[in-house]
């Protein structure tokens, strides 16, 4: 986290394919970037809902997984080095004195650009709570939706809630940190990679982690700690489970969010853009893949490429009109080999 503002070129908002893209096509023009997003890797939906999905129409790939299209594409920007701010969402946006667009995120971090590219695919992504009554009192406080800080969880008793790989991961990596970790799931069979189902289970079986089949039925506690959850199965009833924290992570879904309030013409919750430069009502503020619309605008991964093309070459011309932009090809040009590291 960041209380001083970090300045830079580009700041875009989303890290999936089109976001990932975008800074190639950035970097090639000699602009630096910054990306913020609300999940814990790189990669959107591909990375976080279908990576292991097969893909069939991205140009000259006759099939990839979601999973091995996100690795590619941070292998091809590597060269530029771009900026990670994970975990965190998008806040607010406004304009500064000097004409920069200064972007916080809810975390505080502050990124003052040039350009704002949004590229936040459906919207952002929010964690489903489950319907549990009075959860929203330990939010924040002993309940949550995501890990921002591995060190927050140390020495508790921790009660993880879920089947998918977010769940798993999260436990596995937990472990050795937490005085107790519990994984509770509705069933005996699991939506994540088999090698942490099995990690986990052996985990189990040596007693150093405990897992209930069961749902969370209700939360015991006060003032926003818990002290406990009780359990509930048909055969077995209810039960309680001592315990100080809960990580619920029973899936994602997709919302606008503070995006909408960023003070730009929408369209169905979509941003309205041009096809010459895929640049929003507001001048500076560009919109590619998934969130943006457009007559004909077709909801593929490939136009989103297209589009973050095109916006690169308005984009450096927003942040320094004086600059003289020659285009040039990567299989002839020098310079641009150079910055790839191939020549």
């Amino acid at each position: 986290m960041s209380t001083q503002p970090i300045r830079t070129d580009v700041t875009i908002v989303g890290a999936g394919p089109c976001g990932l893209f975008a800074v190639f096509e950035l970097g090639l023009l000699d602009l630096k970037c910054h990306l913020v997003d609300i999940l814990d890797r790189p990669g959107g939906q591909c990375a976080e809902l279908y990576p292991e999905k097969p893909i069939y129409d991205i140009p000259a790939i006759s099939v990839c997984t979601g999973q091995e299209l996100t690795d590619k594409l941070m292998a091809q920007i590597t060269p530029f080095e771009p900026t990670f701010h994970l975990n965190q969402m998008a806040e607010s946006l406004e304009k500064t004195a000097d004409g920069w667009w200064r972007l916080t995120t809810d975390i505080g971090t502050v990124l003052e650009s040039k350009v704002l590219v949004i590229a936040a695919g459906g919207g952002s992504f929010v964690p489903k709570k489950p319907p549990i009554k009075g959860i929203e009192d330990f939010e924040g406080r002993s309940v949550f939706y995501a890990v921002r800080k591995m060190d927050q969880f140390r020495g508790k008793h921790l009660v993880i809630a879920g089947g998918g790989d977010s769940a798993l991961d999260w436990a596995l990596n937990l472990q050795p940190l937490a005085a107790s970790v519990t994984l509770v799931h509705r069933r005996d069979e699991f939506r994540a990679a088999p090698d942490s189902v099995n990690k986990m289970r052996a985990l189990v079986a040596e007693g150093q982690m405990r897992l209930e089949i069961a749902q969370i039925a209700s939360l015991e506690g006060a003032d926003g700690q818990l002290s406990g959850v009780v359990l509930k199965d048909k055969e077995r009833g209810e039960w309680p489970l001592a315990c100080d924290t809960l990580l619920a992570f029973y899936g994602l879904t997709m919302k606008l969010g503070p995006v909408a309030e960023f003070g730009l013409n929408l369209h169905e919750n979509l941003i309205p853009v041009d096809t010459e430069k895929f640049q929003s009502s507001t001048e500076g503020i560009f919109a590619i893949g998934d969130i943006n619309w457009y007559p004909g605008k077709l909801k593929l991964i490939l136009s989103g490429f297209h589009e973050a093309a095109l916006m690169a070459q308005a984009a450096v011309r927003v942040a320094y009109p004086e600059r003289k932009i020659r285009f040039q090809y990567t299989t002839s040009s020098t310079d641009l080999q150079q910055k790839l590291g191939v020549a």
